[in-house]
């Protein structure tokens, strides 16, 4: 809630009630606990009781590590409502800490280069900072005046991402062998093209798809996904033990489709307003920055 705060200010919603993590609330006959989705900093998924039957809503969920958030809990349920972003087989997302390794190795190979990496403000460049922290990268990693504020408050909240200074446009010719990070809009912009001879990258589960880094004009993909793979997603339903599945925010069809070969009962659940993790981030509009 605190992150919305901070993202939308502080009038984000016409009342807010906070819910601690592992908390129940009592709504009536109703039972409602919030428990950590591993998706970014405070994201959580909702179990509902009521009548002796719990539904369990993930929101947008992951199983990988993330240093900036606490992880994935399975909630054992009766139905659960699942999302699907890389609900394909073709999506198993690698080791992250091998796509970090991979920016690092290209910094080390092209120091006459600026590596400007295209990630989501909330959460996606915090986690991105994170681990390029903890395989030992201590310069300073610059960011887009977007990724301030969100950033500022990861630092508060704890989470340790070193030196961030934010780009100063006189400063942009300066930055060779820096790690630059910005909205993915902002990798084809102008913006990016006043750094010493570029590498674009984009941290994104959907640089598993090579014609979407060709479009957007992707040199070094990473692929790095704050959503659970297909590998997850099967793994999660077996693990909550879900007699039901509603299936929601993605590939429905194939994991109904595998629920039903497992003898789970499953449904599509079309939601208005949800696009994918990439159409989310663009339509979400983030203060201008020409520095």
């Amino acid at each position: 809630m605190i992150g919305m705060a901070v993202r939308y200010g502080a009038d984000f919603a016409g009342s807010t009630q906070e819910a601690p993590l592992g908390e129940s609330l009592t709504l009536g006959d109703v039972t409602v606990r919030f428990t950590p989705a591993g998706h970014v900093l405070g994201s959580a998924q909702i179990a509902i009781e009521a009548g002796g039957t719990r539904v369990v809503v993930s929101g947008d969920y992951k199983r990988a590590e993330d240093p900036t958030c606490l992880p994935y809990e399975v909630v054992p349920c009766d139905v659960f409502i699942t999302e699907a972003t890389f609900g394909l087989p073709v999506f198993r997302h690698p080791d992250t800490r091998a796509e970090v390794k991979k920016l690092l190795d290209s910094v080390a190979l092209f120091p006459e280069r600026a590596h400007i990496v295209g990630a989501y403000a909330l959460g996606k460049a915090q986690r991105v900072m994170a681990l390029l922290r903890e395989e030992g990268y201590d310069e300073p990693i610059h960011l887009h005046g977007a990724m301030e504020r969100l950033t500022e408050f990861y630092k508060s909240e704890g989470i340790p991402l070193g030196d961030t200074p934010k780009v100063v446009a006189s400063e942009r010719s300066k930055l060779a062998g820096a790690i630059v990070i910005c909205p993915p809009s902002s990798i084809q912009d102008l913006w990016s093209r006043r750094f010493p001879d570029p590498v674009t990258c984009f941290a994104s589960g959907w640089m598993r798809v090579r014609a979407r880094a060709r479009q957007k004009g992707v040199e070094l993909p990473l692929v790095i996904s704050d959503h659970a793979d297909w590998d997850d997603l099967c793994r999660t339903i077996r693990e909550t033990g879900a007699g039901e599945v509603w299936v929601t925010h993605g590939q429905e069809d194939a994991l109904v489709h595998w629920c039903s070969i497992h003898s789970i009962k499953a449904r599509p659940l079309h939601m208005l307003g949800y696009g994918d993790e990439g159409e989310i981030e663009d339509a979400i509009v983030e203060p201008k920055d020409r520095s």
